[in-house]
């Protein structure tokens, strides 16, 4: 079969393909530098980590982690009419909006990061917090640029920037972690209070997401410039009529900004809700000492893993919302709902066996990477593991319903599903001694909860119903089929090796066996191969082995 020419309108797929592999990339080099960071720092460091992080995220979060979104879209409705000057106007009035909500989120957080840190019940975190402050303006300003260029249908600089901000991360916080957390255990031992080691250590691993962000805002900064003449041009041949004013944009901005802060801070409030209700109610029944160490083994070892295959649905949306706001702006519906449906089966392919992988190689995996406490960690990671796929597709349809203009929606959802949320782990808490693990359980019930309603939301609003057997059915069976196969592989290699050879050996025969049922059953067409990154590629080999 001779390859089908490349259609622009599917280059979102592609695009979200290279951002979701930055995306994967930068979760694995997170997770990579992370493991060093908790060998030094301990089970108690990164639960002053994670305190001081989930504050600071949602600062992000109300100031700016919406901006690349927002522009995105905006800029995208302009480009489809050719308002080459309105876009620019965006991106410049953008700029003027993130400096000034991420310059005052970075004030509030600087002063007031003792408040803020001991609401969390956990007051060593302000010194981590505070290293924080900078970071907030940082994000802020590079939001606007990312979300400029995705705007113009380029995920690539979004992706380059990640990957650098990643990697100079990962060096600064291995880096500082060390310094810092030898600094603590002298100060420590002046004070007599040893928990400032660890409280250090913590801040040295935040000093890392400062500089790490600040360098790929200077990448986004140079690229803006090698382009400005070539933008100019375009800005010049526009001969659009009605010039919006610097206010307009600005409304413009504050309005599309805003469902998005409140459905993006009410998705992702859950984890300092979950920090602040655990801590409380494990101080009630007498547990305050263990609680650090305990929350720094679920978020500083399972979660960091599970976290790494969300990073694909992360990146999906972040291509699908300008792709969707074009078809939008120029009443396509049906190529909405195409994009939709090629997006969910996509990220659906890919998050069902990292799902199952996780389960089955929790031991191996977590023993293979981590020192101290690994046996809480598996556990836990096995019990959680399941919201790899309801976070992969509540993620992603939040990102689709904010595409089609329906951004009360993906709020209205949240909110629905933080109540039930909430008021199971206050009840878990409460009436059982199920502990870090109603966590867990309460984190699936809002995470299936946002997929519901979410996909209802979907229905209603643009008649969508996705395609069961190729996007979910079908993914599964092959899933189940990979984990058979590594489960009983690594029942035999754990007679006679180590858990390097454990983990690595099962991980490549059980993506190999799910290639082949993919290809199989039919759940990947030749033709949308060619769609995916290195698409010649993979059919070729596909072939050459009688799979296609």
């Amino acid at each position: 079969m001779a390859r089908p020419a490349r259609n622009k309108k599917s280059n979102f797929i592609v695009q979200g393909g290279l951002l979701g592999v930055a995306g994967i990339i930068t979760r694995i080099i997170g997770m990579i530098y992370r493991i060093p960071v908790t060998n030094i720092i301990g089970d108690k460091g990164n639960g002053y980590y994670a305190s001081a992080y989930y504050i600071y995220n949602i600062m992000l979060l109300i100031s700016s982690y919406s901006l690349p979104l927002a522009i995105s879209k905006v800029v995208s409705a302009r480009l489809s009419n050719r308002q080459y000057k309105n876009a620019n106007k965006v991106f410049r009035g953008g700029l003027i909006f993130a400096s000034i909500t991420g310059g005052i989120a970075g004030l509030v957080v600087l002063f007031g990061a003792d408040a803020l840190a001991g609401l969390l019940s956990e007051p060593l975190s302000a010194i981590a917090l505070r290293i924080f402050a900078p970071t907030l303006l940082i994000v802020a300003i590079m939001g606007v640029f990312r979300g400029y260029f995705q705007g113009m249908g380029n995920m690539v600089p979004t992706a380059v920037s990640q990957i650098i901000e990643q990697i100079i991360n990962a060096i600064i916080s291995i880096v500082a972690a060390k310094s810092l957390f030898e600094y603590g255990s002298k100060t420590a031992a002046l004070l007599r209070n040893e928990d400032l080691s660890y409280a250090y250590g913590a801040a040295g691993s935040t000093l890392g997401t400062s500089v790490g962000a600040f360098s790929a805002l200077l990448f986004l900064v140079a690229l803006y410039f090698l382009v400005a003449s070539r933008l100019s041009k375009k800005y010049v041949s526009d001969d659009t009529r009605y010039v919006e004013s610097y206010g307009t944009v600005m409304k413009l901005i504050l309005l599309t900004v805003l469902p998005v802060i409140l459905s993006t801070a009410i998705y992702n409030i859950n984890d300092i809700m979950d920090n602040f209700i655990f801590n409380h109610m494990m101080e009630a029944k007498g547990l305050g000492a263990e609680k650090t160490a305990i929350w720094g083994v679920y978020t500083g070892k399972a979660k960091l893993l599970l976290n790494v295959p969300i990073a694909l649905a992360n990146s999906m949306s972040a291509s699908t919302v300008p792709a969707l706001a074009s078809c939008i702006a120029s009443d396509n519906m049906k190529g909405a709902r195409k994009r939709i449906s090629a997006a969910m089966r996509f990220t659906m392919i890919i998050s069902y066996p990292c799902a199952v992988g996780l389960f089955v190689l929790a031991d191996p995996i977590i023993n293979l990477l981590f020192s101290g406490e690994t046996a809480l960690a598996a556990s836990l990671m096995r019990a959680a593991a399941v919201t790899v796929m309801t976070y992969s597709v509540s993620t992603l349809s939040n990102g689709m319903l904010q595409g089609i203009g329906r951004m009360n929606l993906p709020v209205k959802n949240a909110v629905i599903s933080l109540v039930l949320h909430i008021g199971a782990l206050i009840a878990l808490m409460k009436y059982t001694d199920l502990g870090i693990y109603a966590v867990v359980i309460s984190t699936i019930v809002f995470s299936l909860s946002m997929c519901l309603l979410n996909s209802l939301s979907l229905r209603h609003a643009i008649s969508y119903r996705q395609e069961k057997v190729g996007t979910f059915f079908l993914p599964a069976i092959s899933a189940v089929v990979m984990g058979v196969v590594i489960f009983v592989l690594w029942k035999l290699l754990s007679l006679f090796t180590g858990y390097m050879i454990q983990t690595l050996l099962p991980i490549i025969v059980g993506s190999v066996v799910y290639a082949v049922c993919i290809l199989k059953l039919r759940v990947v067409k030749e033709e949308e191969l060619y769609e995916l990154p290195m698409g010649s590629r993979i059919v070729r080999m596909a072939k050459s082995f009688g799979f296609l």
